[in-house]
């Protein structure tokens, strides 16, 4: 039955426009400055990531024995290390090696994760048994210590560090996918494609995967502040990038001897950690908010 041609004005009146979605979504976020702060914020980080050289010339790796130690100034806006190198240029052209970081170590325990739950979730009791146990005692162990682990076998390096980072993160989305997926396999839409005698890949593939990880990658969202951050952990243990690449936790670990006479050596990288961490976190739960249908 058709809808009456009298009533399609009224039901387009009813029907939020475009250029309603884009103005109620104006106003929400100038209701939120933080939202605006931290979206702001990321655009710069990314920018920064692609090409530095727009946000600053110096060259990060220039020393000069002559300006070691120079405070903040208009000649150098958070001042300059030990060997004389601009702090600013620095933490610019580190911004590229702490996002790929949180990024691909990610990637990877998400890949990881799905991999492995699906195959718990889906798979008979005794692989979800093995699968599960073998989980939880991966998950009574800090993520950093398991990454501390995995790099004592294979050595440092920023490569080394994003894999050891990203298999640490695996078991907490395999053990997410694999609820989901146990909760998507009894829903009646998955029930009747088997009924009607699709092939099992295929329903894996159309039903099963895209609503049990619909959830997880929202939350991997929130995980890349947490890997940015223990990326910064390791390479201030020494076990990231090597000297003298301009990487925030490697700037941390150095400028700590200094504390006393150049504190903005330290201040300065710390504050970007934080400030990245709390960004991609603030912007990450509002973006699981806005997916579980709450306002953020």
């Amino acid at each position: 039955m058709g809808i009456p041609h009298s009533l399609l004005p009224e039901l387009a009146a009813i029907q939020p426009t475009p250029r309603g979605q884009l103005s109620a979504l104006a106003r929400h976020l100038l209701a939120r400055p933080g939202l605006l702060l931290a979206g702001a914020f990321l655009a710069v980080l990314v920018l920064a990531s692609l090409e530095p050289t727009w946000l600053v010339a110096t060259d990060p790796l220039a020393a000069s024995a002559r300006q070691a130690f120079q405070a903040p100034s208009m000649a150098h806006w958070l001042g300059t290390d030990e060997n004389g190198r601009d702090v600013l240029a620095r933490l610019v052209h580190g911004v590229r090696p702490s996002l790929l970081m949180g990024v691909s170590a990610t990637a990877i325990g998400l890949c990881g994760g799905i991999a492995t739950g699906l195959l718990a979730g889906l798979g008979p009791r005794w692989l979800d048994a093995a699968a599960m146990r073998s989980i939880d005692v991966l998950l009574a162990f800090p993520e950093l210590l398991l990454a501390l682990v995995i790099i004592t076998f294979w050595g440092q390096g920023m490569l080394n560090a994003i894999l050891a980072v990203g298999i640490a993160g695996i078991p907490r989305y395999a053990r997410l996918v694999r609820a989901q997926t146990r909760l998507v396999r009894a829903t009646p839409y998955v029930e009747a494609a088997v009924t009607l005698g699709l092939a099992k890949p295929l329903v894996i593939w159309r039903h099963v995967l895209p609503n049990a990880i619909k959830p997880v990658l929202i939350l991997a969202t929130i995980g890349i502040g947490g890997n940015i951050a223990a990326g910064a952990s390791l390479s201030f243990l020494g076990f990231g990038a090597p000297p003298p690449a301009p990487e925030w936790g490697a700037m941390l670990s150095t400028s700590r001897n200094f504390l006393s006479n150049a504190w903005w050596l330290v201040a300065a990288p710390g504050t970007a950690v934080t400030l990245t961490v709390v960004t991609v976190t603030v912007l990450g739960r509002a973006l699981l908010r806005y997916s579980e249908g709450k306002r953020p």
